[in-house]
């Protein structure tokens, strides 16, 4: 399943080596990603495949909030069909 996960918080060292690991454990693959910083705010967008077959994808939902706690940032993850149906509405 392709989900879009988002980061957004005050620029500091080592938020894209956090996501990126905890991705790697999951074995969730990031399929693309842009990140650029905004008046010393972080933002990162990524589109990923997650092996639903494999994980819950609320729990990684709320690992990946819990992980944003850590990092001082917002993680969020959405199934990414739920942005292409508000889009054929």
């Amino acid at each position: 399943m392709k989900a879009i996960l988002t980061t957004v918080g005050q620029d500091q060292v080592g938020i894209i080596a956090g996501v990126s690991n905890y991705l790697a454990q999951k074995q969730i693959n990031i399929l693309d990603v842009s990140q650029t910083i905004m008046s010393g705010y972080f933002t990162m967008m990524m589109m990923v495949e997650v092996p639903s077959a494999d994980l819950d994808f609320v729990q990684v939902a709320t690992e990946l909030k819990d992980l944003g706690t850590k990092l001082g940032v917002e993680i969020n993850i959405r199934n990414a069909d739920l942005y292409q149906a508000m889009h054929q509405l």
